[in-house]
């Protein structure tokens, strides 16, 4: 087993230099570091909020499935990161590129990534045709926390993995109790 997860993380690492390794070109960098913050707090919780406030009946409904579904999905993600101290790539690796004044906290799961799939999925099961628009703006920003030096592959794929369970969880139980505004 030991012997797995250590090919497991070469591999990883692997991945993760591949995708790092382009931090210097300019025009990448800007955009990734700035599509990254979707993924934040501020942005997700106002986008929300926002949506929630102005939007018609079922799709206030799916926002309020998006709300829950950020807010339940941080609860394993604190709890796993004090569980499993992981340290970040720009801390263990030699020769990483990351953002300045990184982030201190531990490394697995991506809580942006998290919180981004959290937020996307129920919009997703509530209409799947946003699939083609939402999805690959929560891959980007999940593929942003490892060109930016503070994610490993891994972390991100389980902050997807959460978000994802949450946000359909969070739908099915909305629409469980307020079928009516989905017909």
């Amino acid at each position: 087993m030991v012997r797995y997860m250590e090919r497991f993380y070469a591999m990883e690492c692997k991945l993760f230099r591949i995708i790092n390794r382009y931090f210097e070109r300019k025009l990448l960098n800007r955009f990734f570091r700035t599509v990254t913050h979707l993924g934040g707090a501020t942005f997700t919780i106002t986008l929300v909020l926002g949506i929630i406030l102005l939007s018609s009946q079922s799709i206030r409904y799916t926002a309020i499935a998006s709300a829950i579904a950020l807010t339940i999905s941080h609860i394993p993600v604190a709890l796993i990161k004090k569980w499993y101290p992981r340290s970040r790539p720009y801390a263990v690796l030699d020769h990483i590129h990351v953002t300045d004044n990184p982030l201190n906290d531990h490394s697995f799961p991506s809580g942006h990534t998290t919180a981004i799939f959290a937020i996307l999925t129920p919009f997703v099961v509530w209409n799947p045709t946003l699939a083609i628009i939402l999805v690959p703006i929560g891959f980007i920003i999940g593929f942003s926390r490892i060109y930016l030096g503070l994610h490993y592959p891994s972390d991100v794929l389980a902050g997807c993995l959460l978000g994802c369970v949450s946000g359909f969880l969070s739908f099915i139980w909305i629409k469980h109790f307020f079928l009516h505004v989905f017909m």
